[in-house]
């Protein structure tokens, strides 16, 4: 079983930056892919990034990509989410979830999820 705590969120100007983790238990925690999802009020959620096992293959989301940079770094059981050139359409709550077993993007190729971190960007 793996659990995840995220941080990192806050209020944050468009432009701005924020680095989001993600923290892990659990021993299987460097065998599995990860990935970020985030879900604005209102609106479903929806893929943001992810990153196979070893952190050497990433893919992202047409809206975040060149914005967004996903990393991991299985020794500290940490995930991460670099922000940057923040609008106020990444506005949402940020999920990390674990446990697909190729890079994911849909919500049920992953066993596990945090509670989520608040991004809220102002105009």
């Amino acid at each position: 079983q793996v659990q995840l705590v995220e941080s990192g969120g806050g209020l944050v100007q468009a432009g701005g930056s924020l680095r989001l983790s993600c923290a892990g238990s659990g021993r299987t925690f460097s065998r599995y892919a990860m990935g970020w999802f985030r879900q604005a009020p209102g609106k479903e959620r929806e893929f943001v990034a992810t990153i196979n096992w070893s952190g050497a293959t990433t893919h992202y989301a047409n809206s975040v990509r060149r914005r967004f940079t996903i990393s991991r770094d299985n020794a500290k059981n940490t995930l991460y989410l670099q922000m940057n050139s923040l609008r106020p359409e990444d506005t949402a709550l940020y999920y990390c979830a674990h446990g697909a077993r190729e890079l994911g993007v849909r919500q049920s190729d992953y066993d596990y999820w945090g509670q989520g971190t608040q991004v809220t960007v102002s105009s």
